[in-house]
């Protein structure tokens, strides 16, 4: 049940941010909202939000802010630039930032507002647009416990898989480790269908023969379908994709390691980004797969996928 004494603040309402707000709404919170563009803000003040000029004004008027943005200039802006968050802000406040980030902006962000009495928590998300919408993320939260403990009822009206993974900016480190696994697994998923396709096996019935052995997975089982249909409609895009692999590539770098499987699928998403398809979903990561190989899989509306050969 909500804590009516707990004023929320929310701050990006973007494929993500709009659902988890509007969970937060229906669970009882009081919730002032901003956004960029104004639309998403007008559809959550009709259903009950007030709304917010800006960062500054979020902070004045919130006791828990929830940022949902879309790489770390963007939450630098909003929580430490001018009329950011920070310029509004005041002791005993927490701010749950659950965009995904570079670890070190998490824990800069931290730092600053730990000066003026704030207490920040950085828990990116998992589960893409319909686990936003069912309130089902998994929630991988860096910080101390005691500002978790307070969160963790805002938490679970958003997500059911909910883990504290340690200090600041360990939360992004987690997220970072999820995008690897996906990315990597998306490639995989787009090989395999093409590689039946190309030896005359039904790619369809090669994705239900592996979905029920040790190869079957979430990516596959959605992702794969998605490739069969070639239905690219953004659960989540490829450009944010391809930032959340170059986060984690970075803390690689910074901990004196290379990770040459995500590097080549980074390589890949980068490919397919630049020809134009950055607003697709990310299974289209399956096109960069066809355009080295000239095949192609054909939709298929019973989710069959067949080849044909191209140039």
């Amino acid at each position: 049940m909500a804590d009516a004494s707990e004023r929320l603040g929310f701050i990006g309402l973007g494929i993500m941010g709009a659902p988890m707000a509007a969970n937060l709404l229906r669970a009882g919170y009081t919730l002032t909202v901003a956004n960029r563009s104004r639309p998403a803000v007008d559809r959550l003040v009709a259903a009950g939000a007030a709304a917010a000029g800006g960062p500054r004004e979020v902070a004045e008027r919130s006791d828990v802010i929830i940022t949902m943005l879309p790489d770390s200039p963007d939450v630098e802006s909003v929580v430490l630039g001018p009329g950011g968050l920070i310029e509004g802000a005041r002791p005993g406040q927490l701010l749950i930032e659950m965009s995904t980030i570079a670890p070190a902006t998490a824990r800069r962000a931290a730092e600053a507002l730990a000066a003026r009495g704030v207490a920040a928590l950085d828990a990116p998300v998992s589960g893409g647009q319909a686990g936003a919408e069912q309130g089902t993320l998994s929630i991988m939260v860096g910080g101390d416990e005691a500002p978790f403990a307070r969160a963790l009822p805002i938490l679970q009206v958003l997500g059911k898989n909910i883990v504290r993974i340690g200090g600041p900016g360990t939360g992004q480190v987690a997220k970072a480790a999820n995008q690897m696994i996906v990315a990597d697994t998306i490639s995989a998923v787009a090989e395999a269908l093409l590689l039946a396709a190309r030896s005359g096996a039904d790619p369809a019935r090669v994705r239900q023969a592996l979905l029920g052995g040790f190869a079957g997975s979430r990516i596959l089982e959605v992702h794969g379908e998605r490739m069969l249909r070639r239905s690219f409609q953004p659960g989540f895009r490829l450009r944010l994709q391809l930032k959340d692999v170059r986060i984690a590539m970075d803390a690689a770098r910074q901990a004196g390691m290379r990770l040459p499987v995500t590097e080549r699928a980074y390589e890949l998403l980068g490919e397919v980004v630049a020809a134009g398809a950055g607003d697709l979903d990310h299974s289209a990561l399956l096109t960069a797969f066809e355009a080295r190989e000239g095949i192609r899989l054909a939709a298929s509306a019973e989710g069959r996928g067949t080849t044909t050969e191209e140039g």
